[in-house]
């Protein structure tokens, strides 16, 4: 039976990068692998991938396979065999793992995030304000820089992972060898091995402080609201970045206004008379205070709208608008003389009330159940 064509087996067009080879092999001997796949034919395929694989990765085999196909005179390397060099640890590990290569411990890395919890007045979040705020977070030991050793002495390379942090096991198997790796236990991971340990850190290099950080609220800054401040946060490992702060911003209720997107809201309380007859009321902002016309004849629920008297736009110009609802308040306290006005008033109305009221609730309810 004759072999099938090299480009076929991996998937690929002659003309096809090496990069392009080399994803099509890992991606076809992952699904092929006999420890992964358990068909009768995954090992014959997995061989014929990897035969395919050592011809068309190497130039001069490839070039060779090109001229004269599966009749090269000179013959190729590799037949099906164990794993060689292309497909090494690091692949294997991949394979299995889904990633896991060797990473350098001793590596740039950025700081952690912070997040800080912020309430502030609701005429700051309004107008905006400079609060100053405290953040307990870590930072490097003044006294070894970040050593973590005592000064005057250095960190050691770990003997036993040889600053690498991380420790090999070898296994050898009728496919090849794989390779499992896991954080030394010997330096944690460090690849450092420190003998005698400052004495202000305990040898981590970091320590815990509170430092004070002036943030600026915006003016028209929401509930919920976060703000970066960039470089604030735990500091970088081996000389990486340090993290960035989030303060996530929380509102205290106002006492009279209500918040609603960009506008504010209030109730204004008016009288009976101011409501009939109409009246020019002041209402109070949070700028001052400013004159309303309340027309003749204006309802409990009706809204006013005085515009810029809102909160500034954070994204955007302008400010929003007061939005002032009317409630018409009922008077529970009247002279005589009031009463009297007020019936003389319902009379020229139409309306008729009865001066005296001398039954009970429990009276009227018996009358009407008798249909007096």
């Amino acid at each position: 039976m004759s072999k099938r064509d090299f480009y076929e087996v991996l998937g690929v067009s002659r003309n096809a990068s090496e990069d392009e080879i080399r994803k099509a092999y890992r991606k076809l001997a992952r699904k092929y692998h006999p420890d992964v796949n358990k068909e009768p034919d995954a090992e014959k395929k997995f061989k014929e991938v990897k035969e395919a694989y050592e011809v068309l990765s190497d130039p001069q085999k490839k070039a060779r396979y090109d001229q004269f196909g599966h009749a090269d005179p000179g013959g190729f390397a590799g037949g099906g065999g164990g794993f060689d060099a292309d497909f090494g640890f690091g692949d294997i590990f991949d394979m299995f793992f889904g990633g896991g290569r060797r990473s350098n411990p001793h590596a740039p890395r950025k700081g952690a995030d912070l997040e800080y919890r912020l309430t502030v007045e609701f005429k700051d979040a309004v107008f905006g304000k400079s609060v100053e705020v405290v953040i307990p977070r870590t930072e490097t030991c003044d006294k070894c820089h970040g050593t973590g050793a005592k000064p005057g002495t250095q960190p050691e390379t770990c003997s036993t992972c040889q600053g690498t942090g991380q420790s090999e096991v070898i296994q050898n198997t009728p496919f090849g060898r794989i390779v499992n790796r896991r954080i030394c236990q010997v330096c944690n991971g460090t690849g450092k091995i420190i003998r005698e340990k400052c004495s202000s850190c305990a040898g981590t290099g970091q320590v815990k402080r509170k430092k004070k950080i002036n943030v600026k609220i915006p003016a028209g800054i929401h509930e919920g609201a976060q703000l970066r401040v960039s470089g604030e946060g735990e500091p970088g490992q081996n000389g990486g970045p340090p993290g960035d702060l989030y303060i996530t911003v929380y509102i205290k209720p106002h006492e009279f206004f209500k918040r609603d997107g960009d506008d504010l809201v209030c109730e204004l309380p008016i009288t009976f008379g101011q409501a009939a007859l109409g009246d020019e009321v002041i209402v109070p902002t949070l700028k001052g205070r400013a004159k309303l016309k309340v027309p003749a004849g204006t309802q409990t629920g009706t809204e006013f709208r005085l515009q810029g008297k809102g909160v500034r736009r954070l994204r955007g110009y302008g400010e929003g608008d007061l939005r002032v609802k009317v409630r018409v308040v009922t008077p529970t306290k009247l002279t005589a003389e009031q009463k009297e006005a007020l019936r003389n008033f319902s009379h020229l109305c139409g309306e008729y009330i009865k001066q005296e009221q001398s039954t009970n609730f429990f009276d009227k309810m018996k009358q009407a159940f008798r249909g007096e």
